[in-house]
């Protein structure tokens, strides 16, 4: 099995060389694409640095910034993997729970598989009590519509057999991506997991991104998925 490993970057250079030693350090015949959108905070720098460290990396770089969703459509584009796993570019999401998230797919009885960070008793940040209800808010509306009983829609960590993915055009640009993605392979009635991940949130200070805005526009972004394509 190969492993595409899909990497967003937007502003991250505190963390990209962190997070990419992470995941060069597990044990897989992996590929790792790394779509920088349009960082103006040295990250373009460290991704080329990086792309000259590892023969595995390759990089690829938006001129203006789009958005998580359009990174993602560019990534995807590019895997040749068996399997294609996304990850975050900052810390909050550890590679150390691969092995977790590729089991299901690895024993034939997945084809998509989402991390939680709402299950198990994997380690958590005690972080932002609003933005947990907003997650289980959209992710409840969200089961409402694909008739899935997730836990954590919004999770960073997908994992999707590259037949799945082949069959999806991703349209929502930024943050939307995430219920677009889960309204799709609903559709395509994917046998779907999920399984406990750990998670290290961060705060604005530390760089998050999110915002209740984005929240709003989940809610949107259900509806449009559940009846277009």
């Amino acid at each position: 099995m190969k492993l595409s490993i899909v990497i967003p970057v937007f502003n991250e250079k505190d963390t990209l060389e962190e997070i990419m030693r992470r995941v060069q350090a597990t044990p897989y015949d992996k590929e790792v694409i790394v779509v920088d959108d349009a960082s103006a905070d040295g990250s373009r720098e460290i991704i080329a640095r990086l792309a000259q460290t590892y023969d595995n990396i390759r990089a690829f770089y938006h001129d203006r910034n789009q958005g998580k969703g359009a990174a993602l459509r560019t990534g995807f584009a590019q895997v040749s993997g068996d399997v294609v796993l996304i990850q975050d570019a900052d810390l909050e999401y550890n590679p150390t729970d691969y092995p977790a998230l590729l089991e299901p797919i690895q024993r034939g009885v997945a084809d998509v598989v989402f991390g939680s960070r709402l299950i198990g008793a994997a380690p958590h940040r005690v972080l932002f009590f609003w933005h947990y209800v907003g997650n289980k808010v959209v992710t409840t509306i969200s089961n409402m519509f694909t008739n899935l009983n997730l836990t954590d829609m919004e999770t960073c960590y997908k994992v999707f057999r590259a037949e799945v993915l082949n069959k999806i055009r991703i349209k929502a640009e930024r943050f939307g991506v995430e219920p677009e993605l889960t309204a799709k392979i609903a559709k395509q009635r994917c046998r779907v997991y999920e399984v406990p991940i750990s998670y290290d949130g961060r705060d604005y200070a530390q760089g998050k991104k999110i915002t209740w805005k984005d929240g709003f526009a989940a809610l949107y972004y259900i509806i449009r998925f559940s009846f277009t394509d």
